[in-house]
Order: structure tokens, then C-alpha cells, then sequence
């Protein structure tokens, strides 16, 4: 049976905190009884929101399979209205110069609650259309080969696609700056670090500073 306890000191601070709690509850008990049960209830209320927060452990990372050469980079970039920053270009140019390196680009289609809710998805589409082939002639531009398509509204949703079609063995995620990144905010990038077994780089584009 698997211990509940990340570590032994975890373990031993947990019993002194039990028999800290018991001789509470025993004299709090012994001065009132109703005092003692409302310490009792108290304790045992901070114990389960302690356990809560705490969470299940993590699943073990998701091993992608790879295609190609071993010394073949497969680079899957993730972005949507940050796509096209002299910041994210710059990771991938120099990437692109530490060897042989495929990239594909997916574009989550950024969509309001409202218009997901109504299904409205096409003009988010549009745009991420849009701003996709304008990365990619950018990148041929300079000499960089890559492909890649519209994603799902959720970004992991999207990169769940795109692994599944491309196997890479690195991503690279784009996003706004800390406080105006709805990504951030919902934890993409720390997601996807703790699911996939590839390196994820997080390039952080601030387009209000172009």
C-alpha cells in the first residue's frame, strides 16, 4: 500500500500535529464539553481543507512517441495572438540553427465565452487563420520551413491534437505577460509541463511594447 505521506518528515510533522490536536481537544474537553467539541469540529475542518489543498499526486508524465531521426528536433510552437512576436521568431530562429528542425504551429482559436457558448467559433478561426499564414511566410521568409493549423479553443485541447499528429519532442509555448495572459491565469503552460515528457519553453511576448 502506498504511504499518504511525500516524505518521513512529512509523516512525523503530521503525528505531532495528532497528538498537539488530541491534547487540545482533551483539555478544551476537560474545561467544557462543548468547548471541546467545537474544537474538535474546528480541527477537523482545517485538517480536510489542508488535505484539499494539498491535492492528489501528480500522474506520471505522458511519453510521446517519437518519429524521425534521434538528432531530428520536432519544435511544436504554441501560440494564438502572440504568434507572430520578434520575441517567439527569435527562440525559433535559434532553434532552427542548432540543427536539423521541424516545426509546426498551432493557433487555438481565441474565442470569447459568449460566442463559444453559441458555437459562433468562425470568426476566432478567421483570425487565428489569419495570423498563422502570416508566421509561416514570415518564418519562409528567412529560410525556416514549418506548417501547422488552426487548434481548438482550449489550448490544451489544442496541443493534445497536435502531439497526437506531429509527436514533437519539444514545445514551445507563447504567451502575453504575467496579469494580461488568460493562459497564465489558467495554468497552461504548468499544465502542459507536468504532462508531457519534453522540454516546454515559455516565451513571453509583451505586444503593447513593439
Amino acid at each position: 500500500m502506498e504511504s499518504p505521506f511525500r516524505s518521513e518528515d512529512a509523516a512525523f510533522r503530521f503525528l505531532l500535529l495528532s497528538i498537539g490536536a488530541f491534547a487540545l481537544i482533551v483539555v478544551a474537553s476537560w474545561l467544557n464539553p462543548w468547548v471541546g467539541l467545537l474544537v474538535f469540529l474546528a480541527l477537523s475542518g482545517a485538517a480536510v481543507w489542508a488535505y484539499t489543498r494539498q491535492g492528489a499526486p501528480s500522474p506520471p508524465r505522458e511519453q510521446i512517441e517519437q518519429l524521425g531521426t534521434s538528432d531530428e528536433k520536432r519544435v511544436l510552437v504554441v501560440a494564438n495572438e502572440t504568434v507572430g512576436g520578434d520575441e517567439l521568431m527569435q527562440v525559433i530562429g535559434e532553434l532552427a540553427l542548432t540543427g536539423r528542425s521541424l516545426f509546426y504551429v498551432v493557433c487555438p482559436a481565441l474565442n470569447s465565452r459568449l460566442r463559444t457558448w453559441t458555437s459562433d467559433e468562425d470568426p476566432a478561426r478567421a483570425a487565428a487563420q489569419s495570423r498563422l499564414c502570416a508566421t509561416l511566410e514570415r518564418l519562409s521568409s528567412v529560410g525556416i520551413e514549418a506548417r501547422g493549423d488552426v487548434g481548438d479553443v482550449d489550448p490544451l485541447v489544442a496541443v493534445e491534437d497536435a502531439v497526437r499528429k506531429f509527436r514533437p519532442n519539444e514545445l514551445v509555448v507563447s504567451t502575453h505577460p504575467e496579469g494580461r495572459s488568460n493562459w497564465l491565469e489558467r495554468g497552461v503552460v504548468r499544465a502542459l509541463r507536468e504532462r508531457y515528457d519534453v522540454p516546454v519553453t515559455h516565451v513571453v511576448v509583451d505586444l503593447e511594447h513593439v
